[in-house]
């Protein structure tokens, strides 16, 4: 049977395990007492947002100069947490961990905006190395890449504006669109399901072409190629609607990676100092209603398409469970993935593993100077204490609490 076929007899849907998101016992099994509280310590500085505005360009800085020093310090706090490793073998140790306990993984080479025509083709000798490897990695189900890894973003920038190129410039463009055909082809040969990554508004159109040129090549069979859809958009649930019509029109599989986005304050500031319309939601609310109305367009079309949800939101998950169940869609379906980042979300991660769903963990790896954008936007991301870091700090400090509690019981048992 095909990896990608759905629900069989053997495995039907039945009704949905019980899943609660504050089992802290199960999200940090992997983890040790000295690592939760080194976690802990991480978690309540980034949740303080004057030392990440303070301190994270202050690293950045010092890192891209070579202060002695920096790079380890970078290397044993935020790229520890929230990376697998400067390479795809010193992945394998998180990569087996996670496994053990029913979490896959997603290796991600998190090098982007490259410069060099070298640089390119060396980002696509790596993408092609984490297909061979999770071609023969039961706990390795994609791969992944970010188009700015093998671009120029210039000449991505001048595509999404719609200016002519120069002669140059096509023959540039030629090579890109060579490069992720044979990234899609190595992953197509290897039977590896691959995710382009979403990336700023205004060269996402040119992602977006390069994702259903590959689907429409590769996704004939089943959904192999993924295309990211950003929620915070306003545009991305029309663009997912629009792409999944083309798909049928055109006679191949639908591959959606459904997030929120990670590019909000980038895009707010270019759009108000160009003059044109802010793309992004108004509010959260907006953005979490459109997110959630595209996790059940998805599943109302998945004789058509595939669906990995990458979020962080636990309404969300839970929403995406009860409609599973309700269609009768078995956990572990495999056209239907969760997906979380390496280093956050365990109580989700772990917990939804645990009841039989297919879960992925983002696994992001390479040099520490190379995957430093990537680490600021993590950064950023859990610097307000009322979201993702103060979310993470609780859970935390629950199962430091919940350890505690039950060696003080065990301690009082009488010895048999």
């Amino acid at each position: 049977m095909s990896a990608l076929a759905p629900s069989s007899p053997e495995h039907p849907a039945g009704p949905p395990p019980a899943v609660s998101f504050d089992n802290t016992a199960i999200a940090f099994a992997t983890k040790s007492d000295a690592q939760m509280r080194k976690a802990h310590l991480l978690f309540s500085s980034l949740s303080q947002p004057w030392l990440v505005r303070a301190g994270i360009p202050l690293s950045a800085w010092l890192l891209r100069i070579g202060m002695p020093g920096v790079r380890l310090v970078v290397r044993h706090t935020v790229f520890e947490q929230f990376c697998g490793g400067e390479s795809i073998q010193q992945c394998d140790a998180a990569v087996e961990a996670l496994g053990r306990h029913g979490v896959q993984s997603i290796l991600d080479y998190s090098v982007e905006g490259e410069k060099s025509e070298e640089g390119f083709e060396a980002t696509t000798r790596e993408t092609l190395a984490t297909i061979e490897w999770a071609a023969s990695h039961p706990h390795i189900p994609f791969s992944v890449f970010k188009v700015t890894g093998l671009a120029r973003f210039g000449l991505l920038e001048k595509l999404g504006a719609g200016e002519a190129l120069s002669a140059d410039e096509r023959a540039e463009w030629e090579r890109v669109r060579e490069r992720v055909l044979r990234i899609c082809q190595r992953a197509h040969e290897r039977g590896v399901r691959i995710f382009l990554d979403g990336e700023e508004t205004w060269i996402q159109d040119v992602i977006d072409g390069l994702g259903e040129e590959m689907m429409a090549r590769f996704n004939r069979e089943r959904p192999l190629v993924y295309n990211t859809y950003q929620m915070y958009r306003t545009a991305s649930l029309g663009n997912l609607r629009a792409a999944l019509e083309r798909a049928n029109t055109k006679g191949y599989f639908l591959g959606a990676k459904l997030v929120r986005g990670a590019y909000m304050e980038k895009e707010r500031l270019r759009a108000k100092e160009r003059g044109y319309p802010d793309p992004i939601q108004p509010d959260k609310a907006t953005t979490d209603a459109d997110y959630d109305r595209a996790l059940l367009f998805c599943l109302e079309h998945l004789d058509r398409m595939a669906l990995c949800a990458g979020t962080h939101n636990e309404a969300s998950c839970q929403l995406l469970l009860q409609e599973m169940a309700r269609r009768g869609i078995a956990p572990n379906d495999p056209r239907v993935f969760f997906s979380q980042l390496y280093g956050m979300s365990d109580n989700i991660s772990f917990n939804l593993a645990k009841a039989g769903y297919n879960v992925a963990k983002y696994l992001p790896y390479g040099p520490v100077k190379a995957v430093l954008p990537y680490l600021i936007r993590r950064a950023q991301e859990n610097s307000a204490i009322a979201g993702q870091g103060g979310r993470e700090v609780r859970f935390i400090r629950d199962e430091l609490r919940r350890r505690k509690q039950t060696r003080a019981l065990g301690a009082g048992q009488p010895k048999s």
